[in-house]
């Protein structure tokens, strides 16, 4: 599980950082000022899970099972908030209306307050050694 996290993690990281740069160097002048803060605030939240996941996969107290529970939520809610927060602020100029997928971002949201809060619950759960 370790390996598959790390991987995860860097993929997230990686797409994070080249969509942090695309949207400093070639959306900004493209995109208003308000949509380019929604589109930075995607990158943060998925770069932020990106190292979350890193982290939890070297956390000893969790147990393979709950760390692939952890990673599912986070993977589901970094593509729910991030991605429809990317097609959101980028529709302009795709030509598509993804406002339909204004209701999503808030339940990415919920699957990574759920990441966070099961890395407690789980840890707490844990027997002391």
């Amino acid at each position: 599980m370790t390996k598959k996290l790390v991987t995860l993690a860097a993929f997230f990281g990686l797409v994070a950082i080249i969509l942090g740069a695309f949207g400093a160097h070639g959306l900004k002048k493209v995109l208003t000022a308000e949509q380019l803060v929604s589109f930075e605030t995607g990158v943060r939240y998925q770069m932020y899970h990106a190292l979350f996941l890193l982290l939890i996969s070297q956390l000893n107290v969790l147990t393979d099972k709950h760390k692939r529970t952890i990673g599912i939520l986070t993977t589901i809610g970094v593509f729910l908030f991030s991605g429809s927060i990317f097609l959101l602020s980028t529709q302009e100029l795709s030509g598509i209306d993804f406002r339909f997928l204004g209701p999503i971002t808030p339940v990415g949201g919920v699957f990574l307050i759920l990441s966070w809060f099961f890395t407690a619950f789980y840890s707490m759960k844990q027997k002391s050694n």
